[in-house]
């Protein structure tokens, strides 16, 4: 192959600790690539003792028992059983090759459901009564054509940008709802579906992986050096690493043009004890020889993925890297982030911590990249806990909303002397007309003292469902949604009080060179998570009409577009699936003044592809004339990511987005 690595005899590795004639254990390596842990571990299977079955209760024909001597004998042995258990169920079995015969292992085969016998009878009505057949699923391979895309469009990147987003927001739709749909079922049994295994399964039974055609070597359109994933089952959708678990995904030589293979993508968790990541430069250990305890227990080969990264360095093939990150979070117990490409400088066999032989790569991060978002997330730690050691200069105020909010804003400026957001009032609430509460003296609310459930009358308003999980992610977007308000007994910690509690993420006001003043945020923000309510000073058409007399710099609700409904929009999946339209809302025609009065989400960026959404939510009035303009985020937020809203297609003939109002 042209190697400059010398392929070692491994087997003849010293080991001078032992004599030579210590008796030692033999510890045998799991035969696996290298592997991750899973993101959430599953519970071990409840077994329960079984009796021994006897197949063969007529001695006249049960088989001889005699010593199995070697691999040989034991296939035989299988092989006859399986002769005498076809021989015995061949009445009761019906091939599913729809034409009969030449089915072999693809095909599938059904018994009677309804028998008890273990060998079926024969029902003559059983054939009109079987209308379909269930197969194994049977998917396509995943392609070995290398390609690396280049010369890529400004509008081919937005394209390929907007396929990677509208899937992964798929993909935590049903994942977010196939969740709350199994605590609607099961409601406080405690049992957990994996939600994310489920959103992978159901996009995968639809064709909806990414990338499956090709198999790409370096940077994938539409996903960016920073994205961040909650699950590996998410890197396989998008296509950025195609390996469920294993840490190195590869190109098998057996199905490499040049019987070679070649490895395109490594994860990097920090799990294993021979691995060294200095960011930019990463030691990174090869996979094999390892007990179900993940301690190296065996020397290493220069095979699978070992080889796979070899032979990459050999042909200079970058690889991409995704670094595995733990935190505190109610979606789960790690994140994935995709840290740009490397290249692999060497190679080579060295001694482990262990004592065993293990491959070692040095990997350099390539320049001209983005800043690894990995090391935005240690940034962004350190902000939320000690900012003015970190920035010493450059905040104007650490908490823009003066305790307003239960949790601070801060206003930063590195660029030049505006201190604009300073000079206006701020609102935590907007600021109502008092006729709205008026109509709603007489409201209704529900009796659940002890918390909500799925008969509560305020889950009856949003359609007979409640329009959030039990973590406070919104489900699926709708024209308006009712919270439980004053008129409710239930407490406040209602899971369908999320709004009204505010803010829950640490946000921060900052002058941008792009956009003027933008928002970001410090913490990492999961999709369909509340942000922040839209706030300002509420007017009647009436009013609006006169205040825009000396020119109209004002918010009209109904303009913002409606984003809500592409979140937990179904349509792709279920052809049946219908945009809710219940709970309805007549037109809005009011407007909201921000010139003298706001709140941080005035500065959002306008954006025709924003990562956050309007949500017309009702807690505190019943008129729904005048709903709170509530934000979630329509995807993962990263730290330090500028937040975008989209304020409607009226926007750029009146204004540029909000920098004619916040700027």
């Amino acid at each position: 192959m042209g190697s400059l690595l010398p392929i070692l005899d491994l087997n003849a590795s010293p080991n001078p600790s032992q004599p030579a004639t210590a008796a030692v254990a033999l510890k045998v390596p799991k035969i696996e690539p290298k592997a991750e842990p899973y993101d959430d571990p599953l519970p071990p299977p409840q077994t329960t003792p079984q009796p021994p079955l006897d197949l063969f209760p007529n001695p006249q024909i049960t088989p001889p028992v005699a010593p199995l001597a070697d691999q040989d004998t034991i296939y035989s042995e299988f092989h006859r059983i399986q002769e005498l258990f076809h021989t015995a169920f061949a009445k009761g079995i019906q091939n599913c090759d729809g034409g009969g015969g030449g089915g072999g292992d693809e095909d599938g085969v059904v018994l009677d459901p309804e028998s008890g016998a273990i060998v079926p009878v024969e029902d003559a009505s059983q054939k009109q009564q079987l209308t379909e057949v269930v197969q194994r699923k049977k998917y396509p391979q995943r392609s070995n054509e290398l390609v690396r895309v280049t010369d890529l469009r400004e509008e081919d990147h937005r394209y390929f940008r907007e396929v990677v987003r509208k899937t992964r927001m798929l993909y935590d739709s049903i994942r977010i709802n196939s969740i709350a749909e199994e605590d609607r079922k099961n409601p406080g049994q405690g049992k957990r579906t994996r939600g994310d295994l489920r959103a992978a399964s159901v996009l995968r039974d639809r064709g909806m992986w990414l990338n499956r055609d090709k198999r790409i070597v370096g940077s994938i359109p539409g996903v960016y050096v920073g994205d961040l994933f909650f699950f590996r089952m998410e890197l396989c959708v998008v296509g950025i690493h195609g390996q469920v678990q294993g840490g190195i995904d590869y190109l098998p030589g057996s199905q490499s043009s040049n019987r070679e293979p070649i490895a395109t993508s490594i994860i990097v968790s920090g799990g294993y004890e021979d691995d060294e990541d200095a960011g930019d430069v990463i030691i990174y250990t090869g996979h094999g020889g390892q007990d179900k305890f993940n301690k190296q227990c065996a020397h290493q080969k220069l095979e699978g993925g070992n080889l796979a990264l070899e032979r990459s360095m050999h042909y200079g093939i970058e690889v991409r890297v995704i670094r595995g990150r733990k935190i505190q979070n109610v979606v789960s117990q790690k994140v994935y982030v995709y840290d740009g490409l490397y290249r692999i400088l060497e190679t080579w066999l060295d001694v482990g911590k262990s004592g065993f032989g293990v491959y070692k790569f040095k990997l350099l991060r390539i320049e001209g990249q983005p800043e690894m978002g990995s090391s935005i997330l240690e940034f962004a730690e350190s902000l939320r806990t000690k900012p003015l050691t970190v920035r010493p200069r450059g905040y104007l105020s650490l908490d823009l909303s003066q305790q307003r909010e239960k949790i601070p804003v801060r206003l930063f400026n590195d660029i030049d002397a505006d201190q604009d957001p300073l000079y206006y009032e701020y609102l935590r609430a907007p600021a109502f007309p008092t006729h709205v509460y008026h109509q709603s003296a007489n409201g209704t609310g529900c009796e659940c003292v002890n918390g909500c459930n799925q008969n509560c009358i305020c889950a009856m308003k949003n359609g007979g469902e409640f329009p959030y999980d039990q973590n406070g992610f919104l489900l699926r977007g709708k024209p308006v949604v009712f919270e439980c308000g004053s008129f409710c007994r239930c407490p406040p910690s209602c899971r369908n009080r999320v709004t009204q509690n505010g803010m829950k993420h640490r946000l921060e006001v900052f002058r941008s060179r792009e956009t003027g003043w933008g928002v970001r945020s410090l913490d990492l923000i999961h999709a369909g998570a509340f942000i922040c309510e839209y706030a300002g000073v509420i007017l009647t058409r009436e009013q609006a009409h006169i205040f825009s007399m000396d020119g109209d710099s004002l918010i009209y609700p109904h303009r913002f577009a409606d984003k809500w409904a592409e979140w937990g929009d179904l349509s792709q999946i279920y052809p049946d699936y219908v945009r809710p339209t219940y709970p309805a809302i007549p037109p809005l025609d009011f407007a909201m003044d921000v010139s003298k009065m706001r709140n941080v989400a005035c500065y959002m960026s306008q954006s025709t592809t924003p990562n956050v959404m309007v949500q017309f939510v009702l807690y505190d009035h019943n008129n729904l004339m005048f709903p709170h303009l509530m934000l979630f985020a329509m995807e993962n937020i990263p730290p330090m990511r500028e937040l975008s809203l989209d304020y409607g297609v009226a926007v750029a003939d009146e204004w540029t987005g909000k920098l004619a109002i916040c700027n």
